[in-house]
């Protein structure tokens, strides 16, 4: 159990501390002469929901690291709060900080169901696995609001297309009915993604995020109904959660889980900053080692962007913690396996068929 944890200086229900610098913008919002306000400057840490109209929603992944082919993502930006997410730094290319504001100004896309189907009308699309969601989390708290992973899903369904998705959300169970009728046909593979099981860390990396509790409840209901899930022990952060591993593995094998997947947390860009500024916050006494141990994970650096090393790391650290998970999975999860997926019932349905599903927007 970590216990050395300012609390009381940290932001609460959020997991950056600050806004960090947009390197694509030439101004930045400043506090050079405090002495000349007549009180201290705050930004406003409620969240705003943006729309946003892209021109296209599926995009191809060309990173091997990524087992899908493509990905898509309703929303951008994410609530959850999660410290160390790669994501962050995709914010400034919208304008916006990948510190508080990505958490706090979510850009929704109304129109993502209706660019999918399109993209999946195209004489050129051939069934593929589509991944929801590459970047941030489809099942994030604007999702009950927008319930646009519920139509793409809707989408998805119609055109027996499979997908892959990963969240860390409970909302996922809402759409249990979809998700049955897709694994009826070998179309859907769900990752659940349990970073700790004790409640106080997970409260200050992820603050807002479904407790390990809820997440292992999800797994065990997806399970029980046959959708084949696995855990994504994600991510390892050396000397903060890695001792973790072995438990996080049983506890999602005694709920169901068929196999499990992780990731080293690797720090780019701005989410170095964020980080950093955050974890000598929350546990002042372990910053500097943690720190350290991140760097030896990826030569010597916080920041990891090599295809085939930065998801999983190198050295001696990483090497033992990619053991750890072996031995655990093959403890724990022995002769279990997830269904390859079907993509030999693509088909296109009629228009008039599919325009039914957005009759009631």
């Amino acid at each position: 159990m970590l216990k050395d944890r300012n609390t009381d200086k940290l932001l609460k229900g959020r997991g950056a501390q600050l806004n960090t610098k947009n390197k694509y913008l030439r101004n930045e919002l400043v506090t050079e002469h405090i002495e000349g306000l007549d009180e201290p400057l705050e930004l406003s840490h409620s969240t705003q929901y943006l729309l946003e109209y892209p021109k296209k929603m599926v995009n191809r992944i060309d990173s091997p690291d990524i087992p899908s082919d493509f990905s898509m993502n309703p929303y951008q930006g994410c609530e959850h709060g999660c410290v160390y997410c790669y994501a962050r730094n995709t914010h400034q290319y919208w304008g916006y900080s990948a510190g508080l504001d990505f958490e706090s100004k979510i850009l929704v896309k109304p129109e993502a169901p209706k660019l999918l189907e399109a993209e999946l009308r195209k004489k050129s699309w051939k069934p593929a696995v589509i991944m929801l969601s590459g970047n941030t989390d489809c099942y994030q708290p604007a999702e009950r609001k927008w319930k646009l992973t519920r139509r793409m899903l809707e989408v998805l369904l119609n055109f027996r297309n499979p997908v892959s998705m990963i969240t860390k959300n409970q909302l996922i169970l809402r759409d249990l009915d979809l998700l049955r009728e897709l694994s009826s046909m070998n179309l859907v593979h769900v990752a659940v993604s349990i970073t700790s099981l004790d409640e106080s860390l997970r409260l200050q990396l992820e603050p807002r995020t479904a407790t390990a509790a809820n997440r292992l409840k999800v797994i065990e209901t997806l399970s029980k109904n046959d959708i084949p899930t696995m855990v994504m022990v994600a991510p390892i952060i050396p000397g903060l959660n890695s001792h973790e591993i072995p438990a996080i593995v049983e506890a999602a094998a005694n709920a169901g889980a068929r196999n499990a997947g992780m990731t080293i947390v690797r720090l780019n860009d701005a989410v170095a900053e964020i980080f950093t500024n955050w974890i000598h916050q929350a546990f002042p006494d372990k910053a500097e080692k943690v720190l350290h141990q991140i760097a030896e994970c990826h030569g010597g650096k916080l920041s990891d962007s090599r295809f085939g090393t930065r998801m999983k790391g190198e050295g001696k650290i990483a090497e033992s913690i990619r053991q750890l998970l072996h031995q655990s999975v093959n403890r724990f999860m022995t002769d279990r396996k997830i269904p390859p997926y079907n993509k030999s019932l693509f088909r296109i349905p009629s228009a008039f068929g599919q325009l039914n599903l957005f009759e009631n927007e």
